[in-house]
C-alpha cells in the first residue's frame, strides 16, 4: 500500500500542471496515442529479453542481486522532470530522449550477452531510435528546444570483470530500462489525459 502511494503521489502532482497550449491539439494527441503504443511495444520487447536472461542465466530476482550490483558501474537514467510538480513537456521529452540514447548504447552489452537474440536487440534499438526521432519531431513541431544526438554511440560500454558480472550487468540494464520505460509511458499517458 505504501509503495502504491509513493508511486501514485508524483503523478497526482501533475494534475496541477495543465498544458493548455498542448491539450487540445489533435496532432499532439495523435502523436501521444501512437507513441504510447510504441512505448508499450518496446516494453514488451524488453520484457522478452528479461525472460531470456532469467531462463538462460537464472537471473530473475533483483533483490537477490543487489550485493553484486554494488560492484558494478551501472547507470540508471532517471526521469525526475517527468513527474515534478512543475512539469514541463520540453524538459520531460528531453529527458526521455536522453535516456533512450543512453539505453540504446547499453543494449550492445545485451547483444554481446545473448548473441542468439541479436535480432531482437537490434529491432529494439531501431524502435528506440524511432521513438526518439518521433519525440524530436514533435518537439520541433511544437517549437520546443531539441538536442540532436550523434547516430553512433559515443558512450563507452561498461566493462565487467567476469562473465557473471556481465550477466548481472545485463540483468540490471534491462531492469533499469524497464523502469525508465514505465515512467516514460506514464508521462505520455498523463499528457494524453490532459
Amino acid at each position: 500500500l505504501l509503495l502504491g502511494l509513493l508511486l501514485w503521489a508524483p503523478w497526482q502532482a501533475l494534475h496541477g500542471a495543465p498544458l493548455m497550449e498542448l491539450s487540445g491539439d489533435q496532432d499532439f494527441q495523435l502523436f501521444l496515442q501512437r507513441n504510447l503504443e510504441f512505448t508499450r511495444k518496446i516494453r514488451g520487447d524488453v520484457a522478452a529479453l528479461q525472460r531470456v536472461v532469467c531462463d538462460t542465466f537464472q537471473l530473475c530476482k533483483e533483490e537477490e542481486l543487489l550485493l553484486v550490483r554494488q560492484d558494478l558501474d551501472m547507470v540508471q537514467v532517471l526521469l525526475e522532470q517527468c513527474h515534478r510538480r512543475t512539469f514541463q513537456a520540453e524538459t520531460c521529452f528531453s529527458q526521455i530522449r536522453s535516456g533512450l540514447h543512453i539505453y540504446h548504447g547499453s543494449l550492445a552489452t545485451i547483444r554481446d550477452l545473448l548473441p542468439g537474440h541479436a535480432g531482437l536487440v537490434e529491432t529494439l534499438q531501431l524502435d528506440m531510435a524511432n521513438l526518439s526521432s518521433n519525440i524530436q519531431q514533435q518537439m520541433e513541431d511544437l517549437g520546443l528546444a531539441t538536442v540532436t544526438y550523434p547516430t553512433e554511440n559515443q558512450d563507452p560500454l561498461p566493462i565487467f570483470s567476469s562473465r557473471f558480472h556481465h550477466q548481472v550487468g545485463g540483468f540490471f540494464i534491462l531492469a533499469n530500462f524497464q523502469r525508465f520505460l514505465e515512467t516514460a509511458y506514464r508521462a505520455l499517458r498523463h499528457l494524453a489525459s490532459l
